[in-house]
Parts: structure tokens; C-alpha cells; sequence
């Protein structure tokens, strides 16, 4: 019987979250609303970063020398 009363007690307590947030989410709809067409962003506006040719061949020669670095560190610690 303590297992039953104990469900049922954490049931209403989830319930009543529940309730909150049901009310939370209201509140939030009605101001949405209340902007009107304003709150409404579409997500094709948001425009897609381009790197040129230039800058990826920088960004790789770089990275290149960078680990041509590392490996000679490597090596003569090895040695």
C-alpha cells in the first residue's frame, strides 16, 4: 500500500507541473498573438556564410604547417 499512496502522490505532483506549464504556455500564445504578424521570423532569412577559395587555401596551408610542426615535435621527442 506505501508504493500505491506513493505513486499517487508524485502522479498529482506532475499533474500540477503539468498545470503550471499549461499555463505558462498560454501566456506565452497570447503575447505571440498580441504582436501579431511581428513575432513571426522565418528562418530562410538568415543568410549561409561562404568562405572564398582564397581563404579556404590560407585555412589549409595553415593547418598544414601546423601539424608539419607537430610531427617533427613528435619525432624528435621519439628520437
Amino acid at each position: 500500500m506505501n508504493l500505491l499512496a506513493a505513486i499517487k502522490r508524485e502522479e498529482r505532483k506532475i499533474e500540477k507541473q503539468l498545470g503550471k506549464l499549461q499555463h505558462e504556455l498560454d501566456g506565452v500564445r497570447a503575447a505571440a498573438k498580441a504582436l501579431g504578424r511581428s513575432a513571426e521570423r522565418e528562418l530562410t532569412d538568415v543568410k549561409k556564410r561562404v568562405l572564398s577559395a582564397a581563404g579556404r587555401a590560407k585555412i589549409s596551408k595553415a593547418a598544414k604547417k601546423r601539424w608539419a610542426r607537430v610531427k617533427a615535435q613528435a619525432k624528435k621527442a621519439v628520437s
